[in-house]
């Protein structure tokens, strides 16, 4: 991120950044505005509890209810909570559900800040085993379990983690019956453990929502303490960091807002209430008809750019996502696309930065993947991105590099 604030040329195709053009300039104007005209004290400058603006957390719940009719409304309302960005709360979760050493399953691919949170922690990341097509595989999840039965390890396994719909980095959306393999193996091998599903990417289609429905509806988790997570900055405006979430376990909601007292007494109340402002008056639903196809468009120009420039003669693949920031190219075996490979070098020589996808990976990582992000860039800019990136594999398709 930083190489490429500071480096007006260089294209990157790295940070997971939403587009500037099209951020909400005028609603947050009109929801501040609004606020600003109100009689009375100005509670907005002041002080907010620590688990978040009772309106913002019911309208947000209202919305998640919406989503999935089935859910129970009091428990779904009585366990919501604003954060700081829904990277606050996977911090809190994973504070006070792990210690140095204990496992979470991750999804394989994964968030790579989430891993790398976790590398911090000292918690060691075990990936849910996946078939050729990046499915589930719940026989491979089964033997998972059973090795770490016999290691003396499941006793140390304290969550299991996956973004489920449109994945940061692979595009990938969950299915219920994926969703369901997770829990029935679990239950089996008697681990019931927290699941956390980040959902930061739920509304990002493009075109159609992703039908699955939640872990907070799949009757395979019912026994499960769970905690569904999502956020505002990706969908409305990423500067105002508001993210939020819901816990069907009490307990484990108490001790994250224990914690998050510590760390921030509260989620900034002011960037609450625009939220709030927002929500109410339907600016979300509005600044998603705006982003929904513009990220399509966006989409397809790096994937026509890549295309076009040959990039799959030179034995690359991927799959066309229908939602999210990202494409998630599979390089040949052969070739080191990692972060000190001289692949990577290349394409920072040549003006066009990428996440390597190696650090998506919570173990046996391998080095022939790449994130690339469209969410910045213009569409002439993501061509031009495209164009280079797609030149430097070539010259070592070529043996040139």
């Amino acid at each position: 991120m930083t190489m490429a604030l500071e480096n007006p040329k260089l294209l990157s195709l790295a940070a997971g950044f939403t587009d500037n053009r099209t951020l909400p300039v005028a609603a947050v104007q009109a929801a501040v505005q609004a606020l600003a005209s109100q009689s009375g004290a100005p509670d907005y400058l002041q002080y907010g509890t620590n688990q978040g603006r009772p309106e913002l957390r019911a309208l947000l719940a209202e919305r998640l209810l919406q989503q999935e009719p089935g859910l129970d409304a009091g428990a779904v309302k009585r366990g919501f909570f604003i954060t700081n960005g829904s990277q606050q709360a996977l911090y809190l979760a994973m504070q006070v559900l792990c210690e140095p050493g204990d496992i979470v399953l991750v999804d394989r691919p994964s968030y790579f800040v989430y891993l790398e949170m976790l590398a911090g922690l000292g918690v060691r990341a075990r990936s849910l085993p996946v078939d050729a097509a990046g499915r589930i595989d719940g026989p491979g999840l089964r033997t998972l379990l059973g090795d770490l039965r016999v290691q003396g390890d499941l006793a140390r396994l304290k969550a299991v983690y996956f973004v489920s719909y449109f994945s940061n980095p692979s595009g990938r959306s969950l299915d219920e019956e994926e969703k369901a393999v997770i829990a029935e193996e679990l239950t089996a091998a008697g681990a019931l453990v927290p699941v956390v599903e980040d959902a930061a990417y739920r509304e990002l289609y493009y075109e159609t929502a992703h039908p699955a429905r939640s872990v907070l509806s799949l009757p395979a988790w019912t026994a499960f303490p769970k905690l569904y997570l999502s956020t505002l900055t990706k969908p409305f405006a990423s500067g105002l960091k508001v993210g939020y979430g819901t816990s069907s376990h009490p307990e484990l909601l108490a001790r994250m807002l224990h914690v998050k007292g510590h760390h921030d007494f509260g989620t900034a109340h002011f960037n609450q209430a625009i939220l709030e402002q927002v929500l109410a008056h339907g600016g979300l639903d509005a600044q998603l008809a705006v982003i929904r196809p513009a990220y399509l468009k966006k989409m397809r120009a790096l994937h026509t750019a890549l295309t076009d420039a040959g990039l799959p003669a030179l034995g690359w693949q991927w799959a066309v996502p229908t939602g999210g920031l990202y494409l998630w190219l599979n390089a040949p075996a052969t070739l080191d696309t990692g972060l000190e490979s001289a692949f990577c070098r290349a394409c920072i020589e040549a003006g066009v930065l990428y996440v390597p996808g190696e650090l998506c990976f919570g173990d046996d990582a391998p080095k022939h993947f790449i994130r690339l992000s469209f969410g910045v860039l213009a569409e002439a800019e993501l061509a031009e991105a495209g164009r280079r990136f797609v030149a430097v594999a070539r010259r070592f398709s070529r043996g040139d590099a």
